[in-house]
């Protein structure tokens, strides 16, 4: 199995209201070098400011982004490409960015990649502590600076995945 660290960015809390700005992947692995970035333009004219300004991005520079279609055809080339067997999505807030990137896959590709294999990354810590009120004691094992660019934020997340294999997780790796 592979495990694909995601993280999305987005101008709005649902992918049929709002639209995907961007993502980035990144394969769990030790070199934390195998990664696909997407930027999309928007598919709803809906907007919340706020949200949108997380991404750093403004509604026009949005407006110039790529075809949602290709950059998803891309990804799951990319998917393909870099895991072996069944590939496992795995996310800090798996709720928010798991919606986007299977409500895209299956509007533009007809089908999901990752299938319905996903692993929430709080959660998977607080398994491996068997304790549920460890659920965001794990974020002190991120090295990378929190920025909501989704490459840092997707790094910072693959960082604690590794950290979690070194503290006894019986997780096999590329």
């Amino acid at each position: 199995m592979s495990y694909i660290m995601v993280d999305i960015e987005a101008d709005g809390p649902c992918p049929w209201e709002y639209s995907m700005i961007s993502f980035w992947a990144i394969v769990v692995e030790e070199s934390l070098t195998r990664t696909f970035y997407g930027e999309l333009k928007p598919i709803t004219d809906n907007y919340i400011e706020e949200a949108l300004a997380v991404s750093w991005f403004s509604r026009e520079e949005t407006e110039c982004f790529n075809d949602p279609k290709e950059v998803m055809e891309k990804f799951a080339t990319w998917i393909e490409r870099n895991s072996h067997w069944q590939p496992i999505f795995i996310a800090d807030n798996l709720a928010f960015d798991w919606q986007f990137i299977n409500y895209y896959f299956h509007k533009y590709l007809g089908y999901n990649p990752f299938n319905h294999s996903w692993v929430n990354l709080g959660d998977l810590y607080a398994w491996m502590e068997r304790e549920m009120k460890s659920k965001r004691k794990w974020q002190k094992y991120r090295i990378t600076k929190h920025t909501h660019n989704p490459l840092d934020d997707a790094k910072w997340n693959a960082e604690a995945l590794l950290a979690f294999k070194s503290l006894g997780l019986n997780i096999k790796l590329l």
